[in-house]
Parts: C-alpha cells; structure tokens; sequence
C-alpha cells in the first residue's frame, strides 16, 4: 500500500492580514508548489520588471485559504505585513524542499541532531 503524501500545511502568521472590513486573519494553508506555479509567475509582466515580485506571485498561488479568505489573490499578498511575508517565504521553503514543516536542530546540551515539528508561529 503506498504511502500518502502530505501536501497541505497549516499556519498562523505572526501579525495577520487586515481585510478591507478590518478583520484579522491569521491562520491558513499552504499546498505544495508545482513545476506550473514556479514557471507561470515569470510569464507576468509585473515579474519580468521586477522580479523580487516573483514572491508575491507565488504564495498567491500556494496559499489556499487565510483565516475565511479563500480567494487570495497578489494584491490580497501585497498588503501583507513584512513579517508575515518573510515567515510565509520561510514556510514556503521548508515544505516544498523538505516535504515537511519540521525543522533539524542540534540539542546545545548533548550535540545530538534531530527533528521538530514546528508550531505555527503565534500558537
């Protein structure tokens, strides 16, 4: 019997997105990227002039919904707090790199490696 890969992963921003109402969301999903969500961004014209907004492009399509959000979309992205946007590109990385949201730390008391399971931030 084969395996089932995880392919969604929770989280909880440490400031939150602010909607127009003024609510604040904080806890969504991100699904792992595909070979379409990395190539596609760069055919946007936003990205070709200037592509440090590749990020933004990105996670509009990764993330699959934030707190009752669930149309997110590059300007939803944009307004983002610059915390929340450098823990998302953190995120985004360990999950589609490792699989998996744990972490590989060293213990400072025995030198021994091993895995954590991280806990959203805010939790």
């Amino acid at each position: 019997m084969l395996e089932q890969k995880q392919t969604k992963f929770s989280f909880i921003l440490p400031q939150g997105y602010i909607d127009p109402e003024g609510n604040i969301h904080r806890e969504g999903t991100m699904r792992l990227s595909t070979a379409f969500d990395e190539i596609t961004p760069l055919r946007d014209p936003r990205v070709q002039a200037n592509p440090g907004y590749l990020v933004i492009i990105l996670l509009s399509r990764v993330i699959t919904d934030l707190g009752t959000v669930q149309n997110i979309n590059p300007k939803m992205i944009e307004n983002l707090f610059s915390a929340d946007l450098v823990y998302l590109q953190d995120f985004y990385q360990r999950i589609n790199q490792n699989g998996h949201s744990r972490l590989l730390v060293d213990c400072p008391h025995c030198q021994g490696e091993f895995e954590v399971e991280t806990v959203p931030l805010g939790e």
